[in-house]
């Protein structure tokens, strides 16, 4: 006697839960029974759990009896001539969906060659164990799971042609690239997933070498004629949004050019962009500090009487202006209305963004990396037929990771750029390496990859032979214009007096054990003087009761509230951090006693 739940809920007892599986499945697969259904007897427990409910995660499975695949050269053939479809396989009992937990009664083969009698299914395609990120990278059965999964995830973050009517949008944050191309060695999923309609990356001419240590660890180094020529070019897209915001009483904000009366007036030169409207012109040059859209709001407190009065004339400046470090052309302007019934302005910002040092790039196999030098194009070593290639990648990025992938994308590359063709590089059913190298050697070249290469400098020949190819890079978002960030002094928060957070706010950087180190290293270590006093400020203390005194600034007096004024107060220095955390003290009813003694 077995127990049997439906989605997790106790029906009852079956006394063959083996019969009772099977007759689940043959009726499932007669379409007897709902096909969403799925069965698991576990052993262990002596338990059978049935599945129905909506949201699991199930997969296609070709189905083999008696060490056959049900999937036949006449359904393949009727599939070709578009007789039958994938729903009629499903129907015939041919492909079934399994989920998480009838996939452990399963018995699944890779391919039709594996096939034994104890076999329950057959995959569609071995490619169909990998997501869509995944299943793009090409000969990812060459290099470890580690690498194929940060590929994987490098992908998502590629520039490319994201949307095609990206001039109707506005999104946030977006970067598109100038001239995305498809790339020469693909997978079958480019082909499915319609790759050439939103591709993200460009074919270069990469060489595996040193070149002065500017390529160490992981940076790369790039052609300047690639990037004059429009390498890896993008636009940077970022809106500045605002509301005509309504309050109680009647009052509204007011998108214009704010009077010289409202308070928190700027100047003249900070609204000259505005038209009459108070919104910006399309295509002005904005740099931080410039103002976009001009708002006014009504005051924020209205104390009393008199103030509803002079409402008009004590309205207050709340214009959108540009944060600290950015800038751009002024693109788009977009005037609607949000959900809540108020006037609403979109303003769209662009910025041409060229590769820059520090910008970071990746091939799909995660080999990552930043721009660590741009080389001018005679300086560049070239190959003995005068190419010189768009990037150069350190040779030490290989051998530890183990992307043999990287490689072979490289072979692969070359000869669909010599013969004019694309590679097929699909995970598993990939195009062979001795072919690949038969190819290659037919087209005249070496067949392991190799290159003679001279400097660019000196003109004299590498000793070693180069591997140069063709292959498909990607630039990520992360582009150190977006990152750059540096203070010396600037904004303090209110309530600790500590440095403001965050680039935007023009922020301190905060500095960890770390970060201390390197200081020390470098022989700077007074920069640490900062560190510790960014909230540094003398506090008046008096010696009696050891409570902190009071200064009083119109009579320049101080005094104690607790003792009065005739008693000893000392000004100490301390973190203003600290004497929060003595306020905090009282207000628990704790004494915080400071005991002062002289330095000396």
């Amino acid at each position: 006697m077995s127990d049997v739940f439906l989605n997790g809920k106790y029906l009852g007892k079956v006394d063959d839960p083996k019969a009772f599986v099977a007759s689940i499945k043959d009726e499932r697969r007669k379409n007897k029974l709902a096909g969403s259904a799925n069965v698991l007897y576990n052993d262990e427990q002596n338990e059978v759990y049935v599945f129905s409910a909506g949201g699991r995660l199930r997969k296609p499975l070709i189905l083999v009896k008696d060490g056959k695949s049900l999937m036949t050269e006449q359904h393949e053939k009727q599939l070709e001539k578009k007789e039958i479809s994938w729903t009629d396989l499903v129907k015939q009992g041919v492909i079934e969906y399994l989920d998480a937990s009838e996939e452990e009664s399963a018995y699944v083969a890779f391919t039709e060659e594996e096939v034994t009698a104890d076999h329950t299914h057959l995959e569609i395609s071995p490619l169909v164990m990998f997501g869509l990120c995944t299943s793009l990278f090409p000969f990812a059965n060459f290099t470890q799971g580690t690498r194929v999964s940060i590929g994987s995830k490098n992908q998502k973050q590629a520039l490319g042609f994201y949307a095609a009517n990206y001039q109707l949008r506005i999104d946030m944050d977006i970067s598109l690239l100038h001239t995305p191309q498809v790339p020469i060695v693909k997978s079958v999923m480019h082909d499915v997933a319609e790759y050439e309609k939103h591709p993200s990356g460009q074919n270069v001419i990469v060489a595996i070498m040193g070149y002065d240590g500017y390529n160490m660890d992981d940076a790369l180094v790039i052609n300047k004629a690639s990037v004059d020529r429009g390498l890896a070019r993008s636009t940077y897209y970022r809106p500045v949004v605002s509301e005509e915001l309504r309050y109680s009483g009647g009052l509204t904000d007011e998108i214009s050019i704010p009077d010289k009366e409202v308070k928190g007036y700027k100047s003249e030169k900070d609204y000259a962009f505005l038209e009459e409207d108070g919104i910006i012109s399309v295509e002005s040059n904005v740099k931080e500090g410039d103002v976009i859209i001009g708002k006014t709001s009504p005051p924020r407190f209205l104390s009393g009487l008199d103030e509803y009065n002079l409402a008009s004339s004590t309205r207050r400046e709340s214009s959108s202006s540009l944060k600290h470090g950015e800038k751009g052309i002024v693109d788009f302007v977009l005037v609607s209305e949000s959900s809540n019934g108020n006037r609403l302005i979109q303003v769209r910002l662009r910025e041409q963004r060229i590769p820059e040092v520090g910008d970071k790039f990746t091939s799909r196999h995660g080999q990552k990396g930043v721009i660590g030098l741009i080389v001018n194009p005679g300086d560049m070593p070239f190959t003995a037929s005068g190419l010189t290639p768009d990037l150069i990648f350190s040779p030490h990025g290989i051998p530890t990771r183990m992307t043999v992938s990287h490689l072979l994308e490289l072979l692969g590359g070359k000869i669909g750029a010599l013969a004019g063709r694309f590679v097929d590089g699909t995970t598993f059913e990939s195009e062979k390496e001795a072919d690949l190298r038969k190819e290659l050697a037919s087209l005249g070249f070496r067949d392991n990859g190799t290159e003679t290469m001279y400097n660019g400098i000196t003109g004299k020949k590498y000793k070693a032979r180069i591997f140069v190819g063709n292959m498909y890079y990607l630039k990520l978002r992360h582009m150190v214009s977006n990152k750059l960030h540096a203070r010396a002094r600037g904004p303090i928060q209110l309530l600790t007096r500590q440095p403001t957070e965050g680039r935007a706010k023009e922020g301190g950087l905060r500095l960890g054990e770390m970060e201390k180190d390197t200081f020390v290293a470098h022989g700077a270590s007074l920069l640490l003087k900062e560190r510790f006093d960014s909230d540094k400020t003398i506090v008046p203390v008096c010696e009696e009761c050891g409570l902190i005194a009071v200064y009083d600034n119109y009579k320049d007096k101080t005094f104690c509230p607790t003792c009065g004024g005739d008693v000893n107060i000392s000004n100490i220095e301390l973190s203003y951090a600290f004497k929060l955390l003595l306020d905090e003290f009282k207000t628990l009813g704790v004494y915080p006693k400071l005991n002062l003694s002289n330095k000396y």
